[in-house]
């Protein structure tokens, strides 16, 4: 799956460096309904575009005009003075703007204000003998709803440019994705995998409005990154589940391979891991250049030592 963010409207002056900001969950509905009627062009939806308008995508009266809602009450949930809207203004609403599912799903979740439990899901051996056995062929890695890795095979690490080795990388892939010059080798398409970074925690700023270190994680990428804000006040959410990327590593060059991502809850009803498995699928070429990294992660990881208490030389993960 390929998700670009589309460019927002530029401001009439742009600061040097973009000033920090803090995530309000207040006023999160309002934001990401301004975003995505600025993404919205009016002749899509049948109106006359061009001219002298004065904001890019749909004014408040065109949008509520079109979702049939009254446009005293659209300002209002814009400005997040009326909440718990009906699901018929929000559906309404989705489909004015031209949401996908998973855009849907996260209007739903910041206009309801469903309270979440904050996941604390932890790195079991099971999981861990998982990432042994996949470590033969096929690279794979743990992440949290907060993006860190936290767990790994040894050609998994290697392929994401090191995760394992918090001295060559940050294991926080959006943190590694904007803040580091790095990434770019790493994600030839990086484009595509920041704008996939920036709409997960979108998602998950939804979900857990209250985890003050996710909080702190997205007011840091705002305010050290002028392409991480950008794409923020863009209003992209990306749910991502299965698809084909682009890797490279020094030793294997540019790698087109399957991933499937894998939701493991952290208890009945409860959102947990994401297990990230790679494959090159009938690819024999992107096969032979996995198995060479593999032999040499492996024998990497060995030289080095076990990561963590129960890891063995092919897996690692974070302790507490």
């Amino acid at each position: 799956m390929e998700t670009v963010a589309a460019r927002p409207a530029e401001p009439e002056a742009r600061p040097a460096e973009p000033a920090a900001r803090s995530v309000d969950p207040r006023h999160a509905l309002g934001e990401f309904l301004r975003a995505r009627r600025g993404r919205v062009a009016p002749e899509r939806v049948g109106l006359a575009g061009g001219g002298r308008r004065r904001v890019r995508g749909l004014r408040r009266e065109e949008l509520a005009q079109l979702a049939g809602i009254s446009v005293d009450y659209y300002v209002r949930l814009e400005q997040g003075r009326s909440t718990q809207p009906s699901n018929e203004v929000l559906d309404a609403l989705a489909r004015t703007l031209g949401l996908d599912e998973a855009e849907r799903r996260h209007l739903y979740t910041l206009a309801c204000g469903s309270r979440v439990p904050l996941p604390a899901p932890r790195v079991g051996p099971v999981l861990r003998r998982m990432l042994d056995a996949l470590g033969a062929g096929l690279p794979a890695f743990v992440t949290d709803h907060r993006l860190d890795v936290v767990a790994w095979n040894a050609l998994g690490a290697e392929l994401l440019g090191g995760a394992g080795d918090p001295a060559r990388r940050d294991r926080n892939q959006a943190r590694f994705l904007f803040r580091d010059a790095a990434a770019r080798t790493v994600h030839p398409d990086w484009a595509a995998r920041a704008a996939e970074a920036v709409g997960q925690l979108r998602v998950a700023a939804g979900t857990w409005p209250e985890d003050a270190e996710l909080t702190a994680l997205i007011t840091e990428l705002c305010a050290g990154s002028v392409e991480f804000r950008r794409i923020w006040d863009s209003g992209v959410v990306v749910m991502c589940a299965a698809g084909r990327k682009r890797l490279h590593h020094p030793l294997t060059g540019t790698l087109t391979l399957d991933f499937e991502a894998l939701h493991i809850p952290a208890a009945p009803g409860e959102t947990g891991h994401v297990l990230h498995v790679f494959s090159p699928g009938e690819d024999l070429a992107a096969a032979a250049a996995l198995a060479r990294l593999a032999e040499a992660a492996t024998e990497a990881a060995g030289a080095a030592g076990p990561t963590g208490p129960t890891a063995g030389p092919a897996a690692g993960a974070v302790t507490a």
